[in-house]
């Protein structure tokens, strides 16, 4: 099974942006969403896959959680 996670974009040059996941900041391809710097995306594989809304991304960050 995989699995994708949610994070901020904290920084994009070109179809690149890095993207902060609970503190960890990572390289993420953004070439097949449309994002600026604050937006949240769900990311699998290294892409982003789907921009979506801070309250969207909480809520399955506690679903996450509540998995542990």
């Amino acid at each position: 099974m995989c699995v994708a996670y949610p994070g901020k974009v904290i920084a994009i040059d070109g179809r690149r942006a890095k993207v902060n996941f609970s503190g960890n900041i990572v390289d993420v391809n953004i070439g097949v969403v449309e994002v600026a710097c604050g937006d949240y995306v769900l990311v699998h594989a290294g892409c982003a896959i789907e921009a979506m809304s801070k309250e969207k991304a909480d809520s399955i960050l506690e679903i996450f959680a509540a998995m542990e």
